[in-house]
């Protein structure tokens, strides 16, 4: 546990690296040994490691942005799957992030093309249907290129709640609306779903 006590144990290190560990220390899942191993390996390693490592930072800040179609992440104007000629524009996934996008990816069970709401409807957190990429879907389904929408939310309470409202706005178009069927869990994040059970539930899934 982080504490002004756990921090004074360290203070026999120079500040330069009590300021690595502590900012080391705030990304998920790094504690604070962890986060004192990583530096001393970092001071350890070559210069030239290091500075690759920072400057890969400084790019992904710099260069990564959203897709200006489906709002994955890209560093172009285009993600790779937007802009790639054999991937089936008639068919669009609407997932809540991208790691979702990805995870769908892995599992080979897909060849459309994706668009990320970038969050799910949640009311008790003050997100609504502007709060996240549903204009820019319905827009994209009136352009009437797309013939199946395959809703992949998760099925916790938000991703059902945001699944139904999907499909009442877009059952004014002429487009097939499916779910993602059965074989994610209850409550499961898709990122976190074995890659044979999600290609078994893009495979599998229904009409709503």
């Amino acid at each position: 546990m982080k504490g002004p006590i756990a921090w004074r144990r360290m203070n026999y290190y120079p500040a330069s690296i009590l300021t690595l560990i502590r900012n080391l220390s705030r990304l998920p899942g790094i504690g604070e040994k962890t986060a004192e191993r990583l530096a001393m390996h970092i001071l350890r390693s070559p210069s030239a490691e290091a500075q690759r490592l920072s400057q890969s930072i400084i790019d992904l800040k710099e260069r990564v942005r959203l897709c200006s179609v489906c709002f994955a992440l890209s560093d172009r104007e285009l993600c790779r799957i937007c802009s790639d000629p054999a991937r089936n524009p008639a068919i669009l996934c609407v997932v809540e992030q991208p790691a979702d996008m990805v995870a769908i990816e892995k599992s080979g069970g897909f060849d459309g093309r994706y668009h990320v709401l970038q969050g799910v409807l949640s009311p008790m957190d003050g997100i609504g249907p502007d709060d996240i990429r549903i204009k820019e879907l319905l827009s994209r389904t009136a352009q009437g290129d797309i013939k199946e929408i395959i809703i992949a939310t998760g099925t916790n309470v938000e991703g059902e709640a945001t699944a139904s409202y999907l499909t009442g706005q877009i059952g004014q178009y002429p487009v097939k609306i499916t779910r993602i069927a059965s074989g994610v869990p209850i409550g499961g994040d898709l990122k976190y779903v074995d890659q044979v059970t999600l290609k078994r539930a893009m495979e599998t899934r229904h009409v709503i």
